[in-house]
């Protein structure tokens, strides 16, 4: 590459960096995202770049290979209705010590050794989200429906510099723990913060038409065309509750939402500045 064209895609991601300037991205870290130490690190290194350059970022973070993991030492077997964890008694004791106990102050950690500033939070903290029990696949066990964000707390320790890191794991009115899908809880929070962007990590390249060709990925859905590729069985499994909290996040005024394959270095970056060349980008 010659000298004036590194100086235009330094010029490029100069101006990228000011418009997304002051407005805030949420990134949902999946289970399925994190892999080795060296990609997580780099993760957390562009976090904190993005931050020391002026946007806001909240860190949603799943955990689903640990907890599944942890529970099978235990002796007890995962099972999955439409991608959610049917989620017992035990379940959600698990869930919660993985999630806030062990995920969340991991990557606080992680953030602080960097050189940002992290704050860990599950959704029982300071109210961040309630939550009922969600009856929509049937009774799964303690597994939530989020009836209510306070981004309010978000928004002030945004504002004073930290990066919010939050565990999916909430209160209901009847005082029981529940486990919220994680990509639903990054949806309800962007669409709570009026999010410039939405992005979820995780460990596909994003949509495909046809998944026994990997030419066939789909680089931008409206959301009319998501909601059909569910009905025709396209995007099935796991797939279905990213698919629909992105929907549900731009219709409710977040600008975009992206699918970006979390095990690329990067993936954050390359989703802010170079959205044309990864993932499955979700819009009005």
């Amino acid at each position: 590459m010659q000298a004036f064209e590194r100086v235009e895609v330094f010029k490029r991601a100069l101006f990228s960096v000011r418009d997304y300037r002051e407005k805030t991205i949420v990134i949902k870290y999946g289970g399925s995202a994190m892999g080795s130490e060296g990609q997580e690190d780099t993760l957390i290194e562009d976090i904190v770049l993005l931050k020391n350059s002026g946007i806001n970022i909240v860190l949603v973070h799943g955990g689903g290979k640990k907890i599944s993991e942890v529970s099978q030492k235990l002796g007890i077997t995962p099972k999955f209705v439409n991608g959610l964890r049917v989620t017992d008694e035990q379940t959600v004791e698990v869930v919660e010590m993985v999630l806030s106990g062990q995920i969340n102050k991991k990557i606080v950690s992680q953030i602080n050794r960097c050189g940002g500033k992290a704050v860990g939070l599950s959704g029982k903290d300071g109210g961040l989200f309630t939550a009922e029990k969600d009856l929509s696949n049937g009774d799964i066990g303690f597994v939530g429906r989020i009836k209510s964000v306070n981004a309010k707390i978000l928004d002030i320790l945004s504002r004073e510099g930290y990066i919010c890191v939050v565990s999916p794991v909430t209160s209901g009115e009847d005082g029981r723990t529940y486990n919220i899908n994680a990509d639903t809880a990054a949806g309800e929070i962007a669409a709570g913060l009026g999010a410039e962007k939405l992005i979820l990590l995780t460990d596909v390249e994003g949509v495909y038409e046809d998944r026994s060709g990997k030419t066939s990925l789909i680089r931008s859905l409206k959301t009319e065309r998501a909601l059909e590729l569910i009905k025709r069985g396209v995007i099935d499994g796991g797939m279905i509750p990213k698919i629909m909290c992105c929907v549900e996040a731009v219709k409710r005024g977040v600008k975009k939402a992206q699918i970006v394959d979390g095990r690329v270095p990067h993936a954050v970056l390359l989703a802010l500045f170079d959205e044309d060349g990864v993932g499955t980008t979700i819009e009005k």
